[in-house]
């Protein structure tokens, strides 16, 4: 009890002396807490630091052996295109050289083989000498036939002007002109006409009428006198053997009546019967005979009759007016439509300027 007592006693400097303690402590231990927060801050950071730099050496690590993979895989794929670029270079060399030499080797043996050729050219040669040889034979052969052509027709001409002038021949009694005393030789002119016959000048033959008196045709000599008969049928006969086809066959073939030609055939107005005849077929297939006037009021004024269908009263009408029916207590007016906007130059002159029942309005 006396402890208490004392205590409470002392309570107020107690109290006192703890506040002036905690308020001399406290810069202390806001300073010290600074410096731990420093220290542990710098800790921190320099293991933070030290983990990224791991971190960082281990991605180093991953990519530069990820990386390697790659370039091993690519420089292995490069080899491999290059090896077998290589090959088939290689096959293609050889394939090339084998068929420069199967080629070379057929163009010697078949094309242009040296011997071949010049066995070749030898013949030819020989042939070609052969050909001139008896080309130049033909030559003069036709040379000497042409030759002899000539002088036959010049020995056959003096020959015709010798006959022609045979009055120019010598006499015992007077000399020719070509047989002059004058003369030592005769002329060889003298000669020829002593050889030549006189040339006589043969009458045309008279070519006799038929005559049809009844004394010529009792003598049988007229040519109509004698009966004509018809071309006789051809005679039967057996069947060649072989692939030979009937003989009925082959003379109706060879004998077969001329057939005319469509020019001859079709009438020259074929063109404008065709017309009627198909203007006839439209005629009969038309419904209606009135026929449609274009760019008219031909029709504006008729009446519209309509069908036996429409206009019977027991046919079922399911609508209540009739299809193309008309009633006139509808009618606004009895022109025609006209537009409200203003109508074209042209189509204005529809109706005053265009036919009308074939009439110009």
């Amino acid at each position: 009890m006396a402890t208490l007592a004392r205590l409470q006693a002392r309570s107020s400097t107690v109290g006192n002396q703890y506040y002036f303690r905690n308020s001399v402590v406290d810069p202390f231990r806001i300073k010290e807490n600074d410096a731990a927060v420093k220290i542990q801050s710098w800790f921190r950071g320099c293991q933070v630091r030290a983990y990224i730099r791991h971190l960082n050496r281990i991605v180093t690590i991953i990519q530069k052996w990820w990386r390697s993979f790659l370039g091993r895989k690519q420089y292995q794929l490069t080899v491999q295109v290059a090896y077998y670029t290589m090959m088939m270079n290689l096959y293609n060399a050889m394939a090339v050289r084998i068929q420069r030499r199967w080629r070379g080797y057929r163009v010697r043996k078949y094309l242009f083989n040296y011997y071949y050729l010049k066995e070749y050219l030898r013949v030819v040669s020989e042939t070609n000498d052969a050909i001139r040889k008896a080309l130049e034979e033909f030559a003069e052969m036709k040379e000497r036939e042409e030759k002899k052509a000539n002088l036959e027709r010049e020995e056959k001409k003096r020959n015709y002007q010798a006959r022609k002038m045979h009055y120019l021949l010598s006499t015992k009694q007077i000399p020719g002109i070509y047989n002059s005393p004058f003369r030592k030789e005769p002329d060889p002119w003298e000669l020829q006409l002593q050889k030549a016959k006189p040339l006589t000048h043969r009458r045309p033959k008279v070519k006799q009428k038929d005559s049809t008196s009844l004394n010529d045709w009792l003598a049988c000599t007229s040519a109509r006198s004698f009966p004509r008969s018809e071309i006789l049928p051809p005679i039967n006969r057996k069947q060649c053997q072989g692939p030979f086809r009937d003989i009925t066959e082959v003379l109706e073939q060879r004998y077969k009546p001329l057939e005319p030609t469509l020019w001859v055939a079709e009438p020259i107005n074929e063109l404008k019967l065709a017309r009627e005849e198909l203007r006839r077929e439209q005629w009969v297939r038309n419904v209606n005979d009135n026929m449609f006037l274009p760019f008219s009021s031909y029709h504006k004024n008729e009446k519209y009759i309509p069908s036996m269908h429409l206009s019977s009263k027991y046919c079922p009408i399911s609508h209540k007016e009739q299809f193309r029916s008309e009633n006139p207590k509808k009618w606004i007016c009895a022109k025609d439509f006209q537009t409200v906007l203003p109508s074209f130059e042209l189509f204005s002159k529809y109706g005053k300027l265009y036919s009308k029942a074939g009439q110009i309005v």
